[in-house]
């Protein structure tokens, strides 16, 4: 069976970012925690996708995504100080929530939610990156193909019910390449296959 549309994945690879020989491995997927999704459902990068379509069980690949492809250039606009009051809880800010890498999400102004990563702390402000982590990145995945089969109506239900809820998969807003390299891209636990509407 191929990947297309409507077929549920699953994948091992490894993510590799960087170019030349300095490369730095960002991401891990295996057997024991592979990357699970809907192909053709908007919850990873097309170009991701389009890498992979057409492929079958036990079949191998390798790739490299430019920032284009991915998740854009890194952009020194999306690094913002916020006074640091609109942190408050019941008039207390949570220090324990405030330090340095920390993923928190965040309403822009249009009432969505995107995730930002903390750059630094002082007494009034709070500086944060609304980069996505993998922003400026030329990523290389290699893996193998575990698993291509029907995904059910109710894993295909699941997931737009999911989707609609906030944070999925597949968006530069949401926290896919979070610094967890055991979870896998795609699974809504964070992953950096993510591109457009799981973590989107």
């Amino acid at each position: 069976m191929k990947i297309e549309t409507n077929k549920y994945v699953t994948l091992e690879y490894d993510l590799n970012v960087g170019e030349g020989e300095e490369l730095e491995l960002m991401e891990r997927a295996t057997k024991e925690k592979p990357l699970e999704f809907i192909y053709g459902t908007n919850s990873m990068l097309e170009a991701f996708e389009r890498n992979i379509g057409g492929l079958e069980e036990g079949e191998e690949f390798t790739f490299t995504l430019t920032p284009e492809q991915g998740y854009g250039e890194y952009d020194d606009e999306k690094i913002i100080d916020l006074p640091i009051n609109i942190f408050e809880i019941d008039g207390k800010v949570d220090k324990e929530m405030l330090f340095e890498g920390n993923m928190l999400p965040m309403m822009d102004t249009m009432g969505n939610q995107i995730m930002g990563s903390v750059v630094s702390v002082s007494d009034s402000a709070v500086t944060m990156d609304f980069n996505h982590p993998l922003a400026g990145e030329v990523m290389h995945f290699k893996g193998s193909v575990l698993g291509v089969r029907e995904a059910s109506i109710e894993e295909i239900a699941a997931l737009f019910s999911a989707a609609s809820g906030g944070c999925g998969c597949g968006s530069d807003e949401c926290g896919c390449g979070s610094g967890d390299d055991e979870s896998g891209c795609g699974s809504g636990e964070g992953g950096c296959g993510c591109g457009s509407g799981g973590c989107k």
